[in-house]
């Protein structure tokens, strides 16, 4: 049963404890990786067939298999993912950076020019917990960042087929390769790069704790998204919220992973104990009951808090993934948000629009990241140069400073550098 506990009564460390996984994998993962480095296409082929029972002779999905998967998948979901496809794109479009100048010198001017990433690499969960939403929320902003090559990674199925929705879905987002390679061995492929799999220059993409290990370790031989942790909501409810939807809220999440954190903070005791009840009539009609009993056991809270204020307060100190706020006037809390991830707001909004079709982005900071990062965009598929250009009069009016601040650090090469070109200046 999910803890109910007043703000007022107990210590911050048990109102933002949360359960973490302690199997430590990083030395599987190490290994995983240096196999691939040095032995490419034969160490995914044998990962394939240990991992995901797959018998492969060539790691691309063909042109024909797209086609063959596109067919498969019923008309009725194409066009729902052609609309959430849609959406998707009409939101990140309105992120898209310009370059700048400024000449409002003379002789000098500098700026900003920005570049698309030419290479990334995607991963994408497949098998049992397979996500096409996830395909169109990490190409298409790397589609309209202007990325050259797109390069898809996901498990393939027993038999050495990729789930047909996840192909459909990276057909309409304009994926430029997709190969059938998984888990740690999938990022060492795009980070290192093997006969078949293309070396990327950033990774993006959820995955298990292998991917989010092998993430880590390649983070510097290629650019990474974030380090994702198990998924998280916290509901914002007052009195007049109705029980059985905040309760369906918190279990969208915590069917996820036994890991994920599912958080109401209201105040109101009387829907703190409702949605208890609520909880617990909801669990066992899941498929995946199981693994949402025991994240709402472990992991699950109900915090009472005196007033919305202080709602605010405990929310913006755990910096959820996802913050629904279930008021009436969603608006005029919005101001007060510092720290979330995605926020979802009114009666009528679930966090499930976010995930599929509402068109903001569902690759979102985890783990109380949400106080220094942000969800991905177009920005985590761009690069920005800059550029400065002096003139030689505008080199002379400034060189002497340029020096004099150089020798201030020590650095007499530097000023130097500065002073010797206007010798001959006029």
């Amino acid at each position: 049963m999910i803890s109910i506990m007043k703000y007022s009564d107990i210590s911050k460390e048990e109102i933002f404890a949360r359960q973490e996984d302690k199997f430590d994998v990083s030395g599987i993962v190490s290994e995983i990786i240096e196999n691939v480095r040095e032995n490419g296409d034969k160490a995914l082929i044998e990962y394939a067939l240990k991992f995901d029972k797959a018998e492969l002779t060539s790691l691309e999905v063909t042109e024909e298999e797209i086609n063959e998967a596109f067919e498969a998948v019923e008309p009725e979901f194409l066009d729902i993912l052609r609309s959430a496809a849609e959406n998707i794109t009409a939101f990140h479009k309105h992120q898209v950076r310009n370059s700048f100048i400024i000449n409002d010198k003379d002789g000098v001017v500098t700026g900003q020019k920005v570049t698309p990433i030419e290479k990334v690499g995607l991963y994408v969960p497949g098998g049992t917990a397979a996500y096409p939403s996830t395909v169109l929320m990490d190409s298409i902003p790397a589609k309209i960042a202007g990325c050259e090559e797109i390069v898809m990674v996901t498990p393939p199925t027993f038999g050495g087929k990729v789930n047909p929705v996840i192909l459909a879905a990276a057909k309409i987002a304009g994926v430029t390769r997709i190969f059938k390679v998984g888990g740690a061995q999938a990022v060492a492929a795009l980070a290192y790069g093997t006969e078949s799999v293309p070396r990327v220059y950033k990774i993006v993409g959820p995955g298990n704790a292998f991917v989010a290990e092998a993430k880590r370790q390649v983070f510097g031989q290629v650019s990474i998204d974030m380090i994702a942790g198990p998924s998280e909501i916290l509901v914002i409810a007052d009195s007049k919220s109705n029980p059985e939807h905040v309760a369906a809220d918190l279990l969208s999440q915590a069917e996820h992973d036994k890991l994920a954190s599912a958080v109401l903070v209201t105040d109101s005791e009387e829907l703190a104990s409702a949605v208890s009840d609520e909880l617990e009539r909801q669990i066992p009609l899941l498929s995946r009951a199981e693994i949402a009993r025991a994240s709402i056991d472990n992991n699950g809270k109900i915090i009472i808090a005196d007033n919305l204020d202080e709602v605010i307060d405990i929310s913006n100190e755990i910096a959820p993934e996802h913050l629904e706020l279930m008021v009436d006037n969603p608006f005029d809390l919005l101001s007060k948000v510092k720290n979330a991830g995605s926020v979802f707001m009114g009666r009528y909004c679930p966090e499930a629009l976010g995930d599929y079709y509402a068109g903001a982005n569902h690759t979102l900071p985890t783990s109380g990241t949400a106080k220094f990062s942000s969800p991905l965009s177009v920005d985590d598929f761009v690069k920005k140069i800059q550029y400065t250009y002096y003139t030689e009069n505008a080199l002379k009016n400034v060189a002497e400073d340029v020096a004099f601040f150089a020798m201030k650090e020590g650095l007499e090469a530097h000023a130097k550098s500065a002073i010797v070109r206007t010798k001959d200046c006029k």
